[in-house]
């Protein structure tokens, strides 16, 4: 517990030195931080010495897209399912909500309805449309890139896999959790045969214990014997992608998104009466990215520029030095 106390600490007496005139900063064009969030105040050298601030310059690259997945081709048996649940418990909802709409209408004009057959014709439309619900948000979880289909295209894709023209595959990719980028096309490694199959999107049921990013493919044409449960080596490809590379500590992700936390080249407010003068002082402000493919250490990313200067360590201290800042903001707001 010491060490968090003595960072909160830190972080707390560098907050308390800092006025709140400072998150009215305005940087310039280049030096702007994204639309909704403040630039930091500024630290000076013994502050980012302390919370471990540690600023190295961006370069850009090009990669090609190239992800090895594992293959996990699925039964058709559970989208044929699914999909036909999501079907009927719509159709039983459409149902109980006109026979809601009858039973009222009697009951209203006194023609017979009684008030226990008007209760059970709303309960029933509540479980209906729960059920409902429930099936919808099922198919859903388990097939994202169907979901994002036209019915004419998803109806279509389901009586291909019922009727065994085509297979989905599920491609996992080990220890990742993120797939930035729907791949253009995927190749499978059938018995040292190349097969080529399309990307439909991210997302796909659950396979086995694989609880990490996975892309749902469809293969077409199948070589024969090759069917569901058989596991092959799957070559996930895209054309290649020029940005930044940012190391992996300097990323962050928020309720908005992925962010780094860049150095501002120019101060970013006038020097203020409570600043002694002489005293060399940084700003940072918090910059949104997107995320495009992981590259050794790191990640390629767009949102930032090559003569960047990014927070590679610390991006946490400051995250949560904002969060003080922020805090104590809202306070004097209250008051």
């Amino acid at each position: 517990m010491k060490p968090y106390a003595g960072r909160f600490a830190l972080l707390t007496a560098i907050a308390l030195t800092i006025p709140s005139t400072a998150l009215c900063a305005d940087p310039d064009d280049d030096d702007k931080a994204p639309a909704g969030s403040a630039t930091l105040p500024a630290l000076s050298v013994e502050q980012q010495r302390a919370a471990g601030v540690v600023v190295a310059h961006a370069a850009t690259t090009s990669a090609p897209r190239r992800d090895e997945a594992i293959g996990l081709v699925l039964d058709p048996l559970s989208l044929v399912t699914e999909a036909g649940d999501v079907e009927a418990s719509a159709a039983a909802a459409r149902a109980a909500n006109a026979e809601l709409d009858r039973v009222r209408g009697l009951y209203d004009a006194g023609a017979g309805a009684s008030l226990k057959a008007l209760q059970a014709a709303q309960a029933e439309q509540v479980r209906a449309r729960s059920q409902a619900d429930i099936a919808a948000a099922k198919f859903a979880a388990n097939w994202p890139p169907l979901v994002a289909m036209s019915a004419i295209e998803r109806q279509k894709l389901i009586d291909r896999a019922a009727a065994g023209k085509t297979l989905l595959v599920r491609a996992d990719l080990p220890g990742r959790h993120i797939l930035a980028n729907v791949p253009d096309k995927a190749l499978l490694d059938v018995d040292g045969v190349g097969v080529e199959a399309f990307v439909l999107g991210v997302g796909a049921p659950a396979g086995g214990d694989a609880q990490g990013a996975a892309a749902l493919i469809e293969v077409r044409a199948a070589p024969p014997g090759f069917g569901p449960g058989a596991r092959v080596p799957v070559t996930l490809l895209g054309a290649p992608r020029t940005g930044v590379v940012v190391p992996r500590d300097a990323v962050l992700y928020d309720e908005g998104g992925a962010l780094v936390y860049k150095q501002l080249t120019k101060a970013a407010a006038a020097p203020r009466p409570s600043t002694p003068s002489g005293i060399q002082q940084t700003h940072y402000a918090p910059v949104r990215v997107k995320l495009i493919q992981p590259h050794g250490d790191g990640w390629i990313v767009e949102g930032v520029d090559d003569d960047d200067d990014i927070v590679v360590h610390g991006a946490g201290v400051l995250w949560s030095l904002q969060g003080i800042i922020g805090h104590a903001a809202g306070d004097n707001d209250d008051d």
